[in-house]
Formats: C-alpha cells, sequence, structure tokens
C-alpha cells in the first residue's frame, strides 16, 4: 500500500529533524512527504530543505498565515496547503505533527491493520510524553481515539467524510464521521510514539473558548458537552478550564456558529456518544 505523508510545521527547529529521521527509517517508507512551513521565522525550511536534498520523496511546500496559534484551523490549513500538492495515488494519507518520534516499524504495522481489514479507516498509535526522564502515556483522552498529531486515514474514509475540518474539533468530528459512514477506528497500544511537545503547549487563552465551541460545532448538545468538558477538564488536573469550556459553548450558540456536521450526522454523533458515556457507567 502506497501512503503519503503531510507534515503542517510551524517554528519546529528543535523537532523536525527527529520527526524526519524517524520517518526515513520505517521498514516501510512512504512514498511522499510533504513538509508545510507555516510561516515559521525559525530554520524549520531549512533543515527540511537539507532531508529533501537527500530523500526525494520529501519536498517542502511554503505557506503564509498569522502568527497567533489557535488550535484546528491553522494546522489544517496548513495540512490542505500541502494535500493539494499531491496525486491520487495513494492508498493510505496521513496527517503528522512536527514533534514526533515515531518507532521504526510504525507504518508497516499501520498499513498491515489497513491491509488486515478493508473496513478500518483510520488507525493510530498512542502518544507518549517524558516525564522525569520517563515516558509516560500522555492521558487526555480515551484508548479508542487516535491523537490529532497522527492519524493515518483509508483513502476512500478520508474522501467519504470530506478531506479535514479547519476547525478545532477535526481530530473527532473526522472519526465520528468515518463511524457515521460504517469505517472502523483502530488504535495499537504496541505502537508507541514520543510526543516531544506536549499538547496545547502553545495555545493561549483564547483558545480556551475554542473547546467549548467545537462541541458545540460537532453537534453535542448541552447536556454531552458538560460532561465531556467536566471529563477533559480532569483529565487536564485544571478544573476550572471548565467554566471555559461551557463559555465557549454558549458563545458559540449565541453567534450561530455552523455546525461542521448535518442534522442527520449530529443526531447520530449525539446517540454514539450517549451510547458510550452509558457503557462507562454501567
Amino acid at each position: 500500500m502506497n501512503y503519503y505523508i503531510v507534515i503542517p510545521a510551524h517554528n519546529e527547529e528543535a523537532f523536525i529533524a527527529l520527526t524526519l529521521d524517524s520517518l526515513i527509517s520505517q521498514t516501510v517508507l512512504p512514498k511522499k512527504i510533504v513538509v508545510v512551513n507555516d510561516n515559521s521565522t525559525d530554520k524549520t525550511a531549512e533543515i527540511v530543505t537539507a532531508f529533501a536534498n537527500n530523500n526525494p520523496f520529501i519536498t517542502l511546500v511554503n505557506k503564509t498565515s498569522e502568527a497567533i496559534h489557535l488550535p484546528g484551523s491553522k494546522v489544517i490549513q496548513a495540512f490542505h496547503k500541502g494535500f493539494e500538492t499531491l496525486d491520487e495515488n495513494y492508498e493510505v494519507i496521513v496527517k503528522l505533527d512536527a514533534d514526533l518520534i515515531l518507532p521504526n516499524n510504525y507504518f508497516e504495522t499501520i498499513l498491515n491493520i489497513f491491509k488486515n481489514d478493508a473496513t478500518i479507516g483510520m488507525a493510530g498509535g498512542f502518544a507518549y510524553i517524558e516525564k522525569n526522564g520517563e515516558w509516560i502515556l500522555e492521558n487526555l483522552t480515551d484508548k479508542d481515539h487516535i491523537r490529532g498529531a497522527f492519524k493515518a486515514y483509508r483513502k476512500q474514509c478520508f474522501q467519504q467524510i470530506g478531506n479535514l475540518k479547519p476547525a478545532m474539533g477535526w481530530d473527532t468530528v473526522d472519526e465520528l464521521l468515518s463511524k457515521f459512514y460504517g469505517w472502523k477506528v483502530v488504535t495499537d497500544a504496541s505502537l508507541i510514539v514520543k510526543h516531544l511537545k506536549p499538547t496545547g503547549a502553545n495555545y493561549n487563552k483564547t483558545a480556551r473558548y475554542k473547546q467549548g465551541e467545537a462541541f458545540y460545532t460537532l453537534g453535542y448538545g448541552f447536556l454531552i458537552t458538560s460532561i465531556a468538558s467536566a471529563k477533559l477538564a480532569m483529565m487536564k488536573k485544571k478544573p476550572l478550564l471548565f467554566i471555559d469550556y461551557i463559555k465557549g459553548y454558549w458563545k458559540a450558540k449565541a453567534a450561530k456558529t455552523p455546525l461542521l456536521v448535518t442534522e442527520e450526522q449530529a443526531k447520530f454523533i449525539r446517540k454514539y456518544r450517549l451510547k458510550k458515556m452509558k457503557e462507562k457507567l454501567f
């Protein structure tokens, strides 16, 4: 199976060489890697160019955007910029962050997952962060959720969900829409991905409200948003974030922010989320 990788990168000079080293060391190499240099002011572009000179399947695309780093929209706009440069000769498309170290067998394992079950639409490993000299699970989500830092999609699934949405919540709505269309989403705990920069390290205060806005645009409704907000705030060990998330939800509702999904999809999502919540309670 051919797989292509798109890596949005903004000021990643400290990490991107480690990410690219881990990619050119894969037991099954990607056919193409596109790194989108998104308005970097450091040596990101120089580092990528050096890799591209020695590895012809790596290319650099430059993009200018606002310097402000809001979760979701900026990174996916950069992903789209890179994706537009690719042809259709792939069977798996991957969105990767520029601050990861993947095990050498990562994509061989991911491709085997896809090969072994034609109904699997998405697959991924688990994110680990360094704490006190040890690599521990970055435990921010359920174990059946693939982190936005390393998403791999079967081409047919990717096309059916309509590419990635340039908004916060893109890395949740992709999985929910995959399930809406009957695809399986699979995680493999044996695939330990080292996440060099913890999630949200660069987010400013405005970004806090974006999480609540995302819950609204996913069609969750207030009940599911309240439960999801409480859970996420506790997982982040910052209970007061719950208030920010709820404020973000009501702001989005008051502004009549467009949903990322249709009404039919929103009904499916609410039903699916409630079912999952009940399974955990009983």
